[in-house]
């Protein structure tokens, strides 16, 4: 990984002039900036094995003499300030042609209008606040929303429980991922027992798992950012008994994230949750991906989707690359990837959502179980077909 070099952006008319002029000798520059360090600094990696995976995979679909570098940079976690410095530097002095990665909301929010002056498109991989891809039109999202899991969920939910409990991150996608998973609850005639945020960084689990405890609810919805995080509430779910006192664990899929279920042990066990993909899918290109994963970085990684949300991106780009013979154009890049389909992603099929420029998507309930010997997320039901993000769907209504 590049070290980022610590240098003052110049003044948004500078980026304006500078930022879309094409790199030379048909290499195509992707200004990878994602988190490898400071909270959940483990996903960044995830993240740029999967987009170098889909490039090594399908290098040879390039158009002759064109090449891609990646010029990568770390945010050091939720930190908006210095994902708008890396990008400027990015956009003015390395004159890339396009921007990819973001783990966090907050930093995706801060590079967006940047993007918009210097007309420099945007390619997210994970952040999942819906409200992002309103923010610059040059901003392709080839991840999801949290109201892509929370909302179904919700629905589901509210079939099977009656008093649940909800639990998320006191920041943009908990905030979206408890507005979807109440307001489908209420729409199915249910309720909500209680709700708690929690800070985003560093929160001790246990006083908010005691007060779950005492309201007594049958299931508790959690939303935390995937990784050491999730294992740190399944943790504190389990010792404090609230699975033997009744309550299900439920929630979207960064709950019980791929890589981390064998540390979470036998508390993942029987966690039900709702998402996009399940690195135990049974679909031909997941194990085909999940294969060559495997191959490339270990036969004990397992990939997540953090990895496939770099992975698609990446095939997105690609797609961009090769219609336009490598030579592009901010404009008809971004005509590009909002047109962006394909039938035979590791998670199912997806598209892009022309009017919004967000992945359009299937949603799968899971449920951990052992499966030759190991935790996984057993897919056991689609729950969604094609969802479009619900939240920019009902602001039509």
């Amino acid at each position: 990984m590049k070290t980022a070099i610590h240098w003052v952006a110049p003044l948004a008319g500078a980026i304006l002039a500078l930022g879309a002029l094409p790199a030379t000798a048909q290499t195509i520059k992707i200004g990878f900036i994602s988190s490898y360090s400071g909270l959940n600094g483990n996903l960044g990696p995830y993240m740029e094995r999967g987009a170098r995976l889909y490039l090594k995979e399908h290098a040879k679909e390039l158009p002759p003499g064109v090449s891609v570098e990646f010029l990568i940079r770390d945010d050091t976690g939720p930190n908006p300030d210095k994902a708008k410095q890396l990008a400027q530097e990015l956009i003015v002095r390395d004159k890339v042609n396009l921007l990819a990665g973001v783990i966090f909301t907050p930093n995706a929010m801060a590079m967006a209008p940047l993007a918009t002056e210097a007309k420099v498109p945007f390619v997210i991989m994970n952040a999942g606040t819906s409200v992002i891809t309103a923010r610059s039109p040059y901003i392709a999202r080839l991840s999801f929303t949290l109201w892509q899991s929370c909302y179904p969920l919700g629905q589901w939910a509210a079939k099977k429980f009656k008093r649940p409990y909800t639990l998320v991150s006191d920041f943009g996608p908990g905030h979206d991922c408890e507005d979807a998973f109440t307001k489908a609850t209420k729409e199915a005639g249910g309720d909500v027992a209680g709700s708690v945020r929690v800070p985003l960084m560093n929160p001790d689990f246990v006083p908010y798992m005691q007060r779950v405890k005492d309201a007594k609810p049958d299931a508790l919805m959690v939303f935390i950012p995937a990784g050491k995080t999730a294992t740190a509430v399944l943790k504190a779910f389990g010792d404090l008994g609230l699975a033997k006192s009744g309550v299900k664990l439920i929630g979207p899929g960064d709950v019980t994230t791929d890589e981390e279920l064998e540390n979470m042990g036998d508390a993942a066990l029987g966690v039900l949750t709702v998402h996009h993909y399940s690195a135990a899918a049974d679909r031909p290109a997941n194990k085909a991906f999940v294969a060559a994963w495997k191959r490339d970085y270990g036969a004990n990684e397992t990939p997540n989707f953090v990895a496939v949300g770099g992975w698609d991106g990446m095939a997105a780009i690609m797609h961009a690359i090769k219609a336009q013979n490598g030579k592009l154009d901010p404009d008809k890049t971004m005509d590009l990837l909002k047109n962006f389909k394909d039938a035979n992603s590791p998670r199912g099929p997806i598209s892009v959502d022309p009017a919004t420029r967000d992945i359009v998507q299937n949603e799968y309930l899971r449920e951990v179980r052992r499966v030759g010997g190991k935790l996984a997320n057993v897919e056991i039901e689609t729950v969604g077909t094609a969802v479009k993000d619900p939240w920019k769907e009902l602001q039509k209504k």
